[in-house]
């Protein structure tokens, strides 16, 4: 005797027969919209999260630009999970900020820096809107050869020790003279040159004297923000890596480091 099946749907089988599935049960329905509407709720939180993550590195990096001059706005991303928890409490965990080709400014500022990268611990989201304030940065400013080159007067490049540079002269009719100097991080952040070594060619008075002007007084690093102080100078293939710690930096227009 053929009996119904009211309660349930067919579904596709093998051989003449068919197969049935019951429909969900009341209590699965209620089930299947809370996930779905728990699945919504996070969608929609991550995007509100995300959109206040995107404000916050915005408003960082315009404080930035608008404090260091740069072309471009630098690169910002927040740290942790949910942003939003940490703007209710005033203060990000932590922000990494790398800017690109913060330009040289006269006398001031005589050497450009070709990239910045830079920790903030403790950003604070209140206060100016043309500002932002950090409980604790590290920053590592990143020279080119070219640019110190430029800013000394005298061709430099990396030595063959650790630490140290060739620092090259050349004069017409007089020729060109390379000396070797340790390179190291003096008080007031600047980076100095000492312990200076002829490496090749002979040091003919006037060499010596364009020489001893390009390394004998430190060249200044005051192209980082204002509150950051040099701890340590490293060699590289390509230049030189100046690394900076500071404790409540507020990056600002005009914020230079004096």
């Amino acid at each position: 005797m053929y009996q119904s099946h009211r309660d349930e749907e067919p579904r596709s089988g093998d051989g003449d027969g068919a197969v049935y599935v019951s429909p969900p049960t009341r209590t699965g329905r209620r089930l299947i919209i809370a996930a779905a509407s728990l699945l919504a709720l996070l969608v929609g939180g991550l995007s509100a999260d995300r959109i206040a993550a995107a404000r916050a590195e915005s408003r960082t990096a315009k404080a930035f630009q608008d404090g260091m001059g740069t072309a471009d706005r630098p690169s910002v991303h927040v740290r942790g999970f949910p942003v939003l928890n940490q703007l209710a409490a005033g203060s990000l965990d932590h922000v990494d900020l790398t800017a690109h080709d913060i330009p040289a400014d006269g006398t001031t500022r005589p050497l450009p820096v070709t990239r910045l990268t830079v920790g903030m611990d403790g950003l604070k989201t209140s206060g100016s809107a043309d500002e932002a304030h950090a409980d604790g940065v590290t920053a590592t400013a990143f020279l080119s050869s070219a640019d110190v080159s430029s800013a000394l007067g005298v061709q430099v490049s990396q030595g063959d020790e650790p630490g140290r540079v060739d620092a090259t002269a050349s004069l017409p009719l007089v020729g060109d003279v390379t000396v070797s100097a340790a390179v190291s991080a003096a008080g007031g952040n600047r980076i100095a040159f000492t312990d200076v070594r002829a490496e090749r060619g002979e040091v003919l008075p006037p060499l010596t004297t364009l020489l001893d002007k390009a390394l004998d007084e430190p060249i200044p690093l005051q192209n980082v923000p204002g509150g950051l102080r040099l701890r340590s100078v490293t060699t590289t293939e390509d230049g030189i890596d100046a690394r900076f710690t500071g404790r409540s930096v507020t990056f600002r227009p005009d914020s230079s480091s004096a």
